[in-house]
């Protein structure tokens, strides 16, 4: 079951171009993966950062750029984003940043326990309507599947501007008793995280931002 709505745009022809020339050398196609993946496969063997849902890229681009010494392995689905992503990467010199196009559980599914450093899901579809729940990715059983692929320490961090949904995502992340809520509640806005376009429309629409920082026993 997708935890994702499967988005079309209309790619410009700047991401096109970035999309074409850069994806061999750093995109990865879930879908053509066949066995375990192992995601410091990608670099330089650093610390991973799982970025999913990464959008038009400008808030993983940031945080990659200000974070040298970690890799940086954005999900998306959409492609306007994903061009728009690589387009940073080229453009900022970016050499820790990877990108792979499709469904991030499935990613996930294939990763081997204790692999990551941090899991970032930001802003994720709130799926509103009480009987699309159970396709918001913010769940026990994908919690447990994240949490996993943690290494002990290391940190989920979710946001989002839906009221309801950030009361679901806290009660979920506390009753997982191998996550220790580093906040006690909501967390303050993280300066590393960058305020997208996205987060800028939902502020001056009215609707409060919450984060939620959990790590791994």
């Amino acid at each position: 079951m997708r935890t994702f709505h499967p988005r079309r745009g209309r790619m410009t022809g700047r991401q096109t171009d970035a999309l074409q020339r850069l994806w061999p050398a750093y995109g990865l196609d879930i879908a053509a993966l066949d066995g375990p993946f192992d995601p410091a496969s990608l670099g330089r063997g650093a610390p991973v950062v799982l970025e999913i849902g990464s959008g038009m890229g400008d808030a993983t681009a940031a945080m990659a750029g200000a974070d040298p010494d970690r890799d940086y392995l954005a999900v998306e689905v959409h492609t306007p984003g994903i061009g728009n992503l690589l387009e940073l990467v080229e453009r900022h010199g970016l050499g820790n940043v990877r990108v792979a196009r499709g469904d991030a559980l499935e990613l996930v599914r294939a990763m081997p326990e204790g692999c990551l450093d941090a899991v970032h899901v930001f802003f994720p579809d709130p799926w509103p309507k009480a009987r699309h729940h159970k396709r918001r990715i913010i769940q026990p059983v994908h919690v447990a599947l994240l949490r996993s692929r943690l290494r002990p320490g290391g940190t989920l961090h979710c946001a989002t501007d839906w009221a309801e949904y950030a009361e679901a995502m806290r009660a979920t992340l506390t009753a997982d008793p191998e996550l220790v809520d580093v906040h006690g509640g909501f967390a303050p806005r993280p300066a590393h995280r960058p305020v997208t376009k996205f987060e800028r429309r939902a502020l001056t629409a009215g609707r409060e931002i919450f984060d939620l920082v959990h790590r791994r026993r």
